[in-house]
């Protein structure tokens, strides 16, 4: 099963884990865009750091105002990457890979625990690496391509 890391820092564009995970149509969720995650295609990875900043990201008063999201949406967000995600503890040694942003490295670690197939992310940073211990970088959209051509 391909195993897919990412951080949260897609949330205000509506896309990372928004439509990873496939919410039904709402603030915190993308009308069902077929991704897989629901059916299994591909096994979500995350961390406690990167659900702490989902759970930040989600709170900014300019995301709940844009979305209209609420508390209750966050925690249900939260509870379903802990419950249907595979949580690592993202403590793998990757310092000083993301010098411009080391907040970023957390993502890297998650992957490299759980050793993901890859990494989607929005952030400017991590995009710019391209890869990571051989593991693609790659944006949401990049993400949706490479999986409906099996991974390749």
């Amino acid at each position: 099963m391909i195993r897919c890391a990412g951080g949260a820092a897609d949330v205000e564009g509506r896309a990372g884990y928004q439509r990873l995970c496939e919410q039904p149509a709402g603030p915190v969720g993308a009308s069902g865009s077929g991704t897989g995650w629901r059916e299994r295609r591909y096994l979500l990875v995350t961390c406690p750091a990167i659900l702490a900043e989902i759970r930040a990201v989600l709170g900014y008063p300019r995301i709940r105002r844009r979305y209209a999201v609420t508390d209750e949406d966050v925690e249900e967000l939260v509870a379903l990457l802990e419950r249907e995600a595979l949580v690592v503890p993202g403590e793998a040694e990757v310092e000083r890979a993301v010098p411009e942003d080391p907040a970023d490295e957390r993502v890297l670690a998650c992957a490299v625990e759980a050793e993901a197939d890859a990494i989607v992310s929005g952030d400017q940073h991590l995009l710019g690496l391209r890869a990571y211990r051989g593991i693609p970088i790659l944006t949401v959209r990049e993400f949706l391509e490479w999986l409906e051509s099996g991974g390749q």
